[in-house]
């Protein structure tokens, strides 16, 4: 008995394992299959990839890609329509692309639809967000689309991913299915990876589009700049830039006028399309009074760029005639400004019953308008090439004294006699401000007598109202034409020397005010208008000379152009880096950690090659990642210099005290700059100098950031022998900083940083420079 029973228990114990065995290899079986199918996906996803890329590498029309992507989005993932949509500035979206195999599409939908959006959708959605959506039921959505959705086209879930190009959203693809079972959990992330590939196609489009226009606004500077070199008479190169104008900007109808000084303003110049008022632009009287709120007069009250969209309500007589005798329904005007002087406005219109001229018309025409106004004053500018070329010679004589390392006296007395000469006047004279509240004269001359000059070392009491104290107080530019009102010392002189006109201007020397230059007229006629100008500009290329700054102001701007070249490359390829290769490896990671978790315990082998497989892969993800923050931190980008740095302190293997770091957002290079400048210091403090402690302070104060990294390391640091703080000088300097580096051997390491928070007078000098 017991030997049947012992025979029983085996023949069970068999059959379990027969029956398990079947099992596991059944699932074994399914596993490999379920892994062969996702293999299978993803090849069809990577050359569906592949083939839009091509597309855009070829550089087709956008709307051929997008059909393209809709298609083999739709295809991919087996769904049953896809749309495109792009988003509108007015709260609207336009359906761009689409496609479906068998669903019937809505009105509503149809390639070329406008649609409000409204509701929920998944473009509403994604709108709001800026992210993927997803909706699994428009049977309880609600929203103008969610009916011609649920009800004809059967769309039961939906799924969208925005399409963002360079950095703002510019629309939306959206796919969505019929079937009763959800759309698959991944259906975003695969929209996101041909979302990708639209808008670097958009991005290129735009490109594309923004250099034909800017090659059309380029040819038609080059025909008026023509008509310039030609010497053309004024109102044939008036015509041909108002048609110009006319024909680039898509308008009906465009004018040029010209402001008078008694109020008004005058048309010089029209141009309608062929096909408005028979291709010639109707008559327009005038001159025309400045009232009421039409564009001519609205451009002399502001100087600025003006749009009326409805002539409706509008008041003036200038309305009225170019609402009800020419027909306009809206227009766009830009001043013109010829040397800082209001000279007329450039008009473009557009009929009653044509859509208003584009929004960005105001920044082309206004574009437009300063090459017009570089004509004009070119054109105006023929009659005094003489006086430039004086100009000219008058600085390279200077120039050539500095060169030759002159005595100043010398130089002061040639520079003095170069502008008197230059402008005409009778009396020339420089001072150069003392303490006190007094002046020196360092140089003089005049066209008679030497008693009208004032000698050398007279020392001027800045007492009174006059051209030397007015320029001295202000540290601007001053006229006086009535000497009677001139009082003080200075006035007295005046009087006594015959001197009816004084125009005096202030010498800037790298931005400290050295003194002034002044010149004199005897005649009855006050100096020209431009005296003030001209005197200015001299004054300021002798101050360049005088500083030998030129020659640093260009090496400071190369630096900087160097410095923000190399700030922009960085942030495109961590940009590149975060946006393309990581983002794909952390897919194919995910999904290798799937098939591991799914990988029966048969293919123990298969699953610890997929295992290490995947870790190796997220070891590359992290370089990769590590990698693209050295390349340009996004945190510096996003959060300011404060959360940078103590990101930087959170990985740095050195203890690192904060005496006070700056929270507040300061312009970008000064952020990047500081932000290198640490890095560089606590990377040689860790590899270098052996310290066991950091201590950094990053505070603003007195319109500069004031920067310290001390280390207690072993010190001996030596800029000169070609380390990292060379590369930092450069960049601090090119922003008008300055840096300096102690360490001692044996006691550390101090690098102390400032960093001006106002970069307008760099900029504004290495204009005047350039």
């Amino acid at each position: 008995m017991d030997r049947v029973d012992g025979s029983a228990s085996l023949e069970e114990r068999l059959t379990y394992a027969v029956g398990r065995d079947v099992i596991e290899r059944r699932q074994a079986e399914t596993d490999l299959r379920v892994a062969e199918e996702r293999n299978r996906a993803l090849a069809e996803e990577q050359a569906a990839l592949r083939r839009v890329a091509t597309l855009v590498a070829r550089g087709l029309p956008s709307t051929e890609i997008f059909t393209a992507v809709a298609e083999e989005m739709g295809r991919l993932i087996s769904i049953d329509g896809t749309r495109i949509l792009r988003y509108e500035a007015d709260g609207t979206a336009t359906v761009i692309a689409g496609w479906s195999e068998s669903v019937e599409v809505p009105p509503e939908l149809e390639v070329g639809a406008r649609l409000a959006l409204e509701g929920e959708s998944v473009s509403t959605l994604v709108l709001r967000t800026g992210r993927p959506a997803r909706i699994e039921s428009y049977a309880s959505a609600a929203g103008p689309l969610s009916e011609p959705l649920h009800q004809v086209a059967g769309v039961r879930s939906a799924a969208g991913a925005p399409i963002i190009v360079e950095g703002r959203l510019w629309g939306v693809m959206a796919a969505g299915s019929t079937k009763p079972e959800p759309l698959p959990a991944d259906t975003e992330a695969r929209l996101t990876n041909f979302t990708e590939l639209l808008a670097t196609a958009i991005a290129n489009a735009e490109s594309r589009a923004q250099l034909a226009r800017l090659a059309e606004e380029h040819a038609a500077l080059r025909r008026v700049a023509t008509l310039v070199a030609r010497g053309a008479p004024p109102e044939d190169l008036f015509a041909a830039v108002t048609e110009e104008a006319g024909r680039l900007l898509g308008a009906g109808l465009a004018g040029m006028a010209r402001f008078g000084s008694d109020d008004t303003v005058t048309v010089l110049a029209t141009w309608a399309v062929e096909d408005e008022h028979g291709g010639a632009h109707p008559l327009v009287p005038g001159p025309w009074p400045l009232e009421g709120d039409d564009l001519a007069s609205t451009i002399a009250r502001t100087r600025r760029p003006v749009r009326i969209d409805t002539y409706e309500g509008v008041p003036g007589r200038i309305a009225a005639f170019v609402r009800d005798e020419l027909g306009v329904g809206s227009s766009v005007g830009s001043p013109i400004v010829v040397e800082g002087r209001l000279w007329g406005a450039l008009f473009l219109h557009t009929k009653q019953t044509q859509q208003p001229l584009p929004q960005d018309t105001e920044s082309r025409l206004t574009g437009f308008t300063e090459l017009v106004a570089t004509a004009i004053a070119n054109t105006q500018a023929r009659a005094e090439v003489g006086r430039l070329a004086e100009e000219q010679a008058a600085l390279r004589r200077v120039a050539t004294l500095v060169a030759r390392e002159a005595s100043p006296a010398e130089v002061f007395s040639t520079v003095t006699e170069e502008m008197g000469r230059l402008l005409g006047a009778e009396i020339a004279a420089m001072i150069r401000l003392e303490r006190g509240n007094t002046a020196i004269v360092v140089a003089s001359w005049s066209e008679g007598d030497e008693a009208d000059q004032v000698p050398v070392g007279t020392v001027v009491p800045l007492e009174g109202e006059n051209v030397a104290t007015m320029v001295l107080r202000t540290g601007r530019p001053a006229r006086r034409e009535h000497p009677e009102l001139a009082s003080g010392p200075v006035g007295e002189l005046v009087r006594r020397l015959g001197v009816t006109s004084t125009v005096g201007t202030p010498i800037v020397v790298e931005g400290r005010l050295w003194g002034g230059m002044s010149v004199s007229s005897r005649q009855p006629e006050p100096l020209p208008t431009d005296t003030e100008s001209r005197i200015a500009d001299f004054a300021e290329l002798v101050a360049t000379a005088i500083a030998n700054a030129e020659a640093r102001t260009e090496l400071t701007a190369s630096r900087a152009r160097i410095v923000a070249a190399s700030d922009e490359t960085r942030r495109r390829i961590e940009r590149d880096l975060h946006d393309g290769i990581q983002q794909r490896l952390v897919s194919l990671s995910l999904e290798l950690r799937l098939t591991e978790s799914t990988a029966s315990a048969e293919l123990e082998g298969a699953r610890r090659t997929i295992s290490r497989v995947a870790g190796q892969l997220d070891g590359v993800t992290e370089e990769l990642r590590e990698i693209a923050r050295g390349i340009h931190p996004a945190v510096l980008s996003e959060g300011g210099l404060g959360p940078a740095l103590r990101t930087l302190a959170r990985r740095s293997a050195i203890p690192i005290a904060f005496g006070g770091v700056v929270d507040q957002r300061l312009p970008e290079p000064i952020e990047v700059a500081a932000y290198y400048v640490v890095s560089e210091a606590l990377t040689n403090a860790t590899k270098h100098a052996n310290a066991s402690r950091v201590d950094i302070e990053a505070a603003a104060r007195e319109n500069s950031l004031q920067l310290s990294i001390r280390d207690d390391g072993v010190g001996g640091a030596d800029p000169a022998r070609g380390s990292g703080l060379v590369g930092l000088r450069d960049r601090v300097e090119a922003l008008g900083g300055t840096i300096d580096v102690e360490s001692p051997v044996d006691v550390g390491t101090t690098v102390v940083v400032a960093l001006p928070l106002e970069l307008e007078a760099s900029a504004r000098s290495s204009r005047l420079l350039g």
